[in-house]
């Protein structure tokens, strides 16, 4: 597992307004703050028999607990709901909505999942799922994909109810859009669970809290 810990110059005003907001019986230290660039938002490992999850910053090949890192949605990421029909998931048409993109952009975080580090054969269908279990935020959020064409496929939105989980492959790699309907700090607790091949048995990862803070 990566260790390597790091804070982005030009976040730390962001870094210390979540510290700030935490109260002084909680105060730690500032996290790291990641803006640009490729990470693997939720990345799933597998050690000593346990799943874990992380984040994992590829520019750097930095790794940080959940609890350490704070993934920016930056305000470059506003756009608007569009009228088609498909995206009413996300809310009413031309309202706003901040969606941090399946397909990168240099000026936003191109936030993937990951579970490339996961070896063929260790569990049932080489496959595992990413559980979100809980939201607290401002607003609500949906995960989804779209297609050649702009048809968007949902795999979580906390409008409906959670949990909801998204199925991904032992060694794969995938990237999905982020959309949160206002501006604020969310803050999703997610776990990973899949089946042991050899024994049946199912292991869960402990719940892990990943903090978006979305600028307006």
């Amino acid at each position: 597992m990566r260790h390597t810990l790091r804070l982005l110059a030009g976040t730390g005003a962001v870094a210390a307004a979540l510290v700030a907001a935490a109260g002084p019986a909680q105060a730690h230290p500032a996290p790291a703050v990641l803006s640009t660039g490729h990470v693997d938002a939720i990345d799933v490992e597998f050690e000593d028999g346990e799943l874990e999850l992380a984040i994992h910053d590829e520019e750097s090949d930095a790794e940080f607990a959940p609890s350490e890192a704070v993934l920016l949605v930056k305000s470059q990421a506003r756009t608007t709901i569009p009228a088609d029909p498909a995206y009413a998931f996300l809310g009413r048409a031309g309202a706003p909505v901040w969606v941090l993109p399946e397909v990168q952009n240099p000026e936003l975080l191109f936030a993937g999942l990951s579970a490339e580090e996961l070896q063929p054969g260790v569990f049932t269908g080489d496959t595992i799922q990413i559980n979100l279990t809980g939201v607290r935020g401002p607003g609500d959020i949906a995960i989804f994909t779209q297609d050649a064409v702009g048809v968007p496929a949902v795999l979580a939105d906390d409008t409906d109810g959670l949990p909801d989980t998204l199925p991904l492959a032992a060694g794969q790699h995938a990237h999905v859009n982020w959309a949160f309907g206002k501006a604020g700090v969310y803050r999703l607790t997610v776990t990973a669970s899949a089946t042991l091949a050899a024994t049946g048995e199912t292991v869960t990862s402990d719940p892990a809290v990943y903090t978006f803070q979305v600028q307006r």
